[in-house]
């Protein structure tokens, strides 16, 4: 039986009416739509739904549309319905996500209602042009990882981010770079090893950040977390908002602003934790992360704008 949106908004919400205005986008493969929905009668005015809804067929603009594929995506939904109903209330005004207000499971369809953060005053997407605006988002990485750090990861990805390598063999198949091949064991094996773990939003790219300024940020689209490094979502996060140069040039001072940030987020929490030992240990896996993102990048899209001479050094 098909989810009957408009019912479960109405019986969830409390509202009398529930008006689909906007297609905010279309969820990765067709697997769905993200839909903003005018309410009356209730406390919120307007709510988001994150339908998913697969096609009978699942594609991919890349060739990798297999049933590996197709069962990672359906995962992923499940993974970020559960961090919504289990680990966001956790989460502080210093890394802000949406408030979940119902879910819904028919088979392979789903449907999870959210707090629409425009109204919240998250209303701008931005994409940082310097440091000072980046600043944002590499303080609420900073935070999501004090907050959730040693963390088990009941439930959600045991390894998280969508590139790693246990759910990426056909990327690795298609690499043509003989030795980032060879080494690509041995870099997932870094960092899956290190001593201080957390939970990883998975996909910390700027567009998955809501923004009332550049100060004040709130984030989305929690289908790849899972426990790991912290290191992994920086380098991720670095890598879609600026290019090599930049890259390059502020590598300091990029880990400079999120270890002063992970201090802060972990000293203000009292988490009993040697903040010295954390640091020395990801400071030294920042490389070995953005490595780890370049094998899964040349695999998946040989030419894509991100493969430059930054990340093959």
């Amino acid at each position: 039986m098909a989810i009957d949106l408009e019912k479960f908004i109405l019986e969830a919400t409390g509202s009398k009416s529930a008006e689909p205005v906007q297609t905010v986008q279309s969820l990765w493969s067709g697997y769905g739509k993200l839909i903003r929905y005018k309410l009356s009668g209730a406390e919120q005015t307007s709510i988001i739904v994150k339908h998913i809804n697969p096609p009978p067929k699942p594609g991919h603009p890349r060739g990798f549309g297999g049933d590996l594929s197709h069962k990672r995506k359906l995962r992923s939904y499940q993974v970020e319905t559960l961090f919504y109903k289990k680990f966001a209330e956790k989460c502080s005004q210093s890394c802000r996500v949406p408030t979940l207000i119902a879910s819904k499971e028919e088979k392979v369809e789903r449907a999870i209602i959210l707090e629409d953060l425009d109204r919240a005053g998250f209303s701008q997407r931005l994409k940082p042009r310097n440091l000072e605006q980046a600043g944002g988002c590499i303080s609420w990485l900073a935070d999501f990882h004090a907050v959730f750090l040693n963390t088990r990861p009941d439930g959600l990805w045991p390894v998280g981010t969508y590139w790693h390598l246990g759910t990426r063999p056909e990327e690795l198949q298609q690499l043509k770079d003989k030795p980032l091949k060879e080494a690509a064991s041995r870099i997932d094996a870094k960092l899956n090893s290190a001593k201080f773990q957390t939970l990883l939003h998975g996909d910390a790219k700027v567009a998955n950040f809501c923004f009332a300024d550049f100060s004040r940020v709130a984030a989305v689209d929690f289908q790849y977390t899972g426990a790991g490094c912290g290191m992994k979502d920086l380098a991720y996060l670095v890598g879609s908002c600026f290019d090599e140069v930049f890259c390059a040039k502020h590598e300091k001072e990029i880990l400079g602003l999120y270890f002063q940030n992970l201090k802060q987020g972990i000293y203000s929490r009292n988490i009993d934790i040697d903040f010295d030992l954390l640091e020395n240990e990801w400071r030294a896996l920042y490389h070995v992360a953005w490595a780890d993102f370049h094998r899964f990048l040349k695999g998946w899209s040989p030419g894509h704008w991100k493969i430059n001479d930054y990340s093959e050094r």
